[in-house]
Parts: C-alpha cells; sequence; structure tokens
C-alpha cells in the first residue's frame, strides 16, 4: 500500500485549445442570458 500512494503522479495534463474555440465560447457566454424572477432562473440563448 505504502508504495503506491507513495509515487507522485500527474493528474492534471493542460490541453492547447485553438483560437476558433475561444471565440466560440466568447461568442456563447455574450448570447447567454439570465433572467431572474422571484425565486426562478430563466436562460436564453439569443441566437
Amino acid at each position: 500500500m505504502e508504495k503506491i500512494y507513495s509515487e507522485e503522479k500527474n493528474a492534471c495534463e493542460l490541453t492547447k485549445v485553438g483560437s476558433d474555440t475561444v471565440q466560440f465560447l466568447l461568442d456563447y457566454s455574450k448570447s447567454l442570458r439570465i433572467v431572474g424572477y422571484k425565486s426562478f432562473k430563466f436562460e436564453t440563448n439569443l441566437n
């Protein structure tokens, strides 16, 4: 058991993201609107 947990493992690996993916996420976040009414939240995507 000691040998299993004593090894250092890299659990997080960074990935490369293309500029088109970043642009898509930015456009999506700009079109997303969240409206609150009393205890409700409504999400709309303005496309």
